[in-house]
């Protein structure tokens, strides 16, 4: 846990012209890492950081015998934690012969956002998460035993139904001042169990802010001595899992008439229920059991306000005739790049498994 009150006195002196310029990574095993360095003067853009490298062999992305991987930036957001001029500089990662790291599904992704830029796709992701005390057990919930049925929790007010709400107002807070374009939070139906949203967000950009978005999390949860998990079903039993739906919506879907498009979309993805499965994250069949508000991972159907569905059109899409539709298969622990690469290649460039 962090000494905030011996730390301020630090983050308080003058740093002379310099600033620190925190390299953000994901790792071998889809977490997140970071290193900082000092730089002589505040970059204006993304072309005035230059890469740099890492030991691939200790992050479980290269051998011991050639270990260097490369960093390129590819976004940068304001530091919350150390303020000022400092940045955070979010990355994709590279070997030494320039090809992407077995991690990078970014560099796939941005290739598929530009050849679909015509059609202006906008994503929006509803990040669920569950808070842990550091033996791994759901913050607030008695060590012996089991909190009481859920029902109370969802969007829950009162110390008996609510934990770890200083830590999501923080994130939320250092999400803004860094530049996410954090949208809402809320506790979810599992006590301990929270949601940020990210979006609406072009092409892109999505995967950048949701996984900076990640980074700010556990820092911040860091701070109060609280782990963070992204598994799909942290507990077993009558308890929701978390997911990472997904909203989508290209520039013909939210024009009048749009709904042609939507179910357009949709059905093309009902084609690939697999293919979109295999990248929608790891352990999701403990999830997608057709309980718990999902539908089973064997199985896909579409909806209006169906929260037992694979894909929702909300009620007042389906009343208006335009907007866009919530992929709700997605589990916590997506890539944001794989996902929203899949959904642009299936619905907007007519992409087909037989590919």
């Amino acid at each position: 846990m962090s000494n905030t009150t011996t730390l301020s006195k630090y983050l308080a002196l003058p740093q002379n012209g310099k600033i620190s310029a925190t390299y953000v990574w994901i790792d071998g095993d889809y977490g997140l890492r970071a290193k900082s360095k000092t730089l002589d003067s505040i970059p204006t853009s993304i072309a005035d950081l230059g890469e740099w490298n890492f030991d691939g062999s200790s992050t479980n992305q290269a051998e011991g015998h050639d270990s260097d991987v490369y960093m390129r930036p590819v976004a940068i957001f304001k530091d919350p934690f150390l303020g000022g001029d400092n940045i955070l500089v979010l990355t994709d990662t590279y070997q030494a012969d320039g090809t992407p790291n077995h991690t990078n599904f970014r560099f796939k992704a941005a290739e598929a956002m530009e050849a679909a830029a015509d059609l202006i796709p906008w994503f929006g992701i509803e990040q669920e998460y569950t808070l842990l005390d550091t033996d791994g057990y759901p913050l607030g919930w008695p060590k012996n035993g089991f909190p009481g049925p859920q029902g109370p929790y969802y969007c829950g007010v009162g110390a008996s139904k609510v934990y770890g709400r200083d830590i999501v107002e923080a994130h939320w807070r250092a999400c803004i001042y860094a530049g996410v374009n954090i949208s809402g939070t809320n506790a979810e139906v599992m006590p301990a169990q929270w949601e940020f949203q990210v979006g609406p967000c072009v092409g892109i950009d999505m995967g950048d802010h949701l996984w900076m978005a990640r980074y700010l999390l556990g820092r911040v949860a860091e701070d109060f001595g609280v782990d963070v998990s992204f598994h799909p079903k942290p507990i077993k039993g009558d308890w929701n899992g978390a997911g990472c739906h997904t909203n989508f919506s290209t520039e013909p879907m939210r024009q009048e008439g749009g709904m042609k498009y939507i179910i357009e979309a949709i059905e093309k993805m009902s084609k690939r229920h697999k293919a979109h499965i295999a990248v929608y994250g790891s352990d999701n069949e403990q999830r997608l059991t057709g309980r718990h508000e999902t539908a089973d991972i064997n199985t896909f159907k579409y909806g209006v306000a169906d929260r037992g569905s694979s894909i929702r059109i909300p009620r007042p899409v389906d009343a208006k005739g335009y907007g866009y539709f919530e992929d709700r298969r997605p589990a916590s622990n997506i890539d944001p790049y794989a996902v929203t690469d899949i959904i642009v290649r299936t619905t907007c460039l007519d992409e087909t498994d037989e590919e």
